[in-house]
């Protein structure tokens, strides 16, 4: 069935839809009143909604709440060394937000090819956002995702606290190091929040991982096989459903 956000609160039972979601509703999907679809409001609760009119605007009516909560019990935010490509902060966006990631961060890394000016910021932050969306509603997420950018190592470290901080550092599996990631994420209670990094195409550097380790982050290895940029991250996610949904840890 299909989903949308839209940032309203619940003030009665009767939602009026902004036009772009009833453009899509209506002419696109050619939905007609009496047709059902779900809707997540402001609060992120889910409700499954009816249409009730199309004219002069369509407006839904709030039939029941939908008690099934899609989010993951901690939050997740990545933080990724950005790319050179287009394509592939695309996909980390899109996969990431499917597996429950609760804000993507790129940065620029030591090693990062591609490098965004501020205007090219505002674009890519803006498409990437909107592809958090789609994919939020595709996978019946209760929040979307947030994507945002961060110019250093120095200002992600200062910007953005978590109650566990990790680094996918591939030295860590060169090494044979195999439990620290299971160790530090059967740690994780329901409602914390990890901040993970990770590097861009050819790694973090040393100097970097060092002044991670001096600000308390973890390094932790991901298996003995070394992942691309875009599979680490989406990786480190079913690791983290897996541990805090699956295993009976939340």
């Amino acid at each position: 069935m299909q989903r949308y956000f839209i940032d309203q609160v619940k003030t009665g039972d009767r939602i009026n839809i902004p036009k772009d979601i009833a453009h899509h509703l209506v002419t696109v999907l050619r939905a007609t009143v009496g047709t059902e679809f779900e809707l997540v409001l402001a609060d992120h609760q889910a409700y499954l909604a009816k249409l009730v009119s199309t004219t002069p605007r369509a407006t839904a009516q709030l039939v029941e709440k939908l008690g099934k909560d899609s989010e993951l019990p901690v939050s997740v935010i990545l933080a990724c060394g950005l790319p050179k490509t287009k394509e592939k902060p695309e996909l980390i966006v899109q996969k990431g937000t499917e597996l429950g990631a609760s804000k993507v961060v790129f940065f620029e890394a030591e090693r990062s090819i591609s490098h965004w000016n501020t205007q090219k910021q505002t674009r890519k932050i803006s498409r990437l956002q909107k592809i958090a969306d789609a994919a939020a509603e595709q996978s019946h997420r209760n929040a979307k995702p947030q994507v945002e950018y961060c110019a250093s190592l120095k200002q992600l470290l200062a910007d953005y606290s978590a109650t566990m901080r990790l680094v996918a550092w591939e030295e860590s599996a060169k090494s044979g190091e195999s439990s620290r990631l299971y160790q530090s994420l059967s740690k994780l209670h329901k409602n914390d929040s990890v901040l993970a990094i990770f590097g861009p195409e050819g790694g973090l550097s040393t100097a970097e991982v060092s002044i991670m380790e001096e600000n308390g982050i973890i390094p932790v290895g991901l298996g003995p096989r070394i992942l691309r940029t875009e599979t680490a991250p989406l990786y480190f996610l079913s690791a983290v459903s897996f541990i805090t949904e699956l295993s009976g840890n939340s």
